[in-house]
């Protein structure tokens, strides 16, 4: 039989138990992109009274945070976001995604594993490893900001770029992205595919239905080239990434009569690809199968991420180790997934990995954070630490 819910709050957290009060904290906080709801401010008095510089960087609608302390090498910085996916339909939640409640061992609310239980481990373990070692080797900062699950535009790569206008450089990078597949440790991402986006519009004539040789279907025109696209192998592939993968998400024709011939297909496609092909290689061979059927084409490209990967190194291994001493496992470093801000944030730091709580509830109702991993969280992050600004 289930846990009778509890419904909680700050106040109401165990005292034993920082990080857990923090991410309470958060997770009350209603922060659907772009929305901060205050959140960084909350990270912002705490991150202040341990002696980090706190810049407010807000553009357009986005509020971002960078905080650091220390202006020696070398820098480490925690990744992270405070701005959360819109809830769904209420009624079909346990409890208000926005009231923090813990049933069954579980946290549950809206960004409770994406990503506020790690915002939450990552600043207390900043502050114990600062109460132990006040003048620690090297610099610590934190990168936050509240359009992660959004456009992505206004947020960390607008923070990379003024970080890089002035000559900023990161050393290592740990993005609190929710990695794990099963439990708590399993899997570590040290990087993550490009995704490139294109718009294809083919242009035919329209006409009447009953008489196609006045009229050019579009769909006919492109259903051949579609289909040798989505049969085409982009790459093989290497070490750290799966093949390139070119993938059909919408498309559209017609004037919704049954009787027109339509006068233009449109249809939105998606690579997700690795280090072993570039946008230019994939834009000219996809352009080069599309010449080869002599239709009327345009197409709108958007790029929303270059690859990144981090190699095996110092970033990898102390984080691995930490997993390891903390949780007695071994993971996984995988580069599978989505995109994330690591591929921002990659451009002035040459170590970046993610790791993260379990990631199966992460943006469907019922979002949630098992209790038992929010110590173990904040034990690895501040073990990564600790190995990173070893003297």
């Amino acid at each position: 039989m289930a846990d009778a819910p509890t419904q909680v709050h700050a106040k109401d957290a165990p005292a034993e138990s920082e990080t857990l009060e923090l991410a309470i904290q958060l997770i009350g906080r209603r922060s659907v992109t772009p929305e901060d709801g205050g959140c960084q401010e909350i990270l912002a008095e705490r991150l202040a009274r341990n002696g980090f510089r706190i810049e407010r960087l807000r553009y357009g609608l986005v509020d971002n945070l960078w905080a650091r302390r220390g202006t020696s090498r070398p820098l480490v910085c925690f990744a992270g976001h405070t701005d959360v996916v819109p809830p769904g339909p209420l009624d079909q939640w346990q409890s208000d995604p926005f009231v923090p409640t813990i049933v069954d061992g579980k946290l549950y609310g809206r960004g409770a594993a994406d990503m506020k239980a790690p915002l939450a481990a990552f600043t207390v373990a900043v502050e114990e490893f600062l109460r132990a070692d006040p003048d620690p080797r090297g610099s610590i900062a934190l990168l936050i900001t509240s359009d992660e699950e959004g456009a992505a535009l206004d947020g960390t790569a607008r923070v990379v770029e003024r970080l890089k206008a002035r000559g900023e450089t990161i050393d290592y990078c740990i993005v609190g992205e929710p990695t794990c597949a099963e439990r708590l440790g399993d899997t570590i991402k040290n990087g993550r595919r490009g995704s490139l986006s294109g718009t294809l519009r083919v242009r035919g004539v329209q006409g009447h239905i009953a008489h196609p040789h006045l009229g050019k279907n579009p769909v006919h025109l492109a259903a051949p080239a579609l289909a040798e696209l989505a049969a085409t192998q982009w790459d093989q592939g290497n070490e750290y990434f799966p093949p390139t993968t070119w993938q059909i998400s919408n498309i559209h024709a017609g004037t919704g009569a049954a009787n027109v011939i339509p006068g233009e297909l449109e249809a939105w496609f998606n690579f997700r690809f690795s280090t072993a092909s570039s946008v230019e290689s994939l834009k000219d061979r996809l352009h080069a199968v599309l010449d080869r059927y002599a239709f009327e084409y345009s197409i709108e490209w958007s790029l929303s991420g270059q690859p990144y990967l981090t190699p095996r190194g110092d970033l990898v291994d102390k984080l691995t180790a930490a997993i390891g001493e903390t949780l007695g496992l071994q993971p996984e470093v995988s580069t599978g997934g989505g995109t994330s801000d690591g591929r921002f944030i990659a451009d002035i730091c040459p170590q970046v990995a993610e790791f993260g709580p379990v990631n199966a509830s992460i943006h469907k109702l019922n979002e949630h954070v098992d209790l038992d991993a929010i110590e173990p969280l904040r034990e690895i992050y501040l073990r990564t630490l600790r190995k990173l600004l070893a003297p």
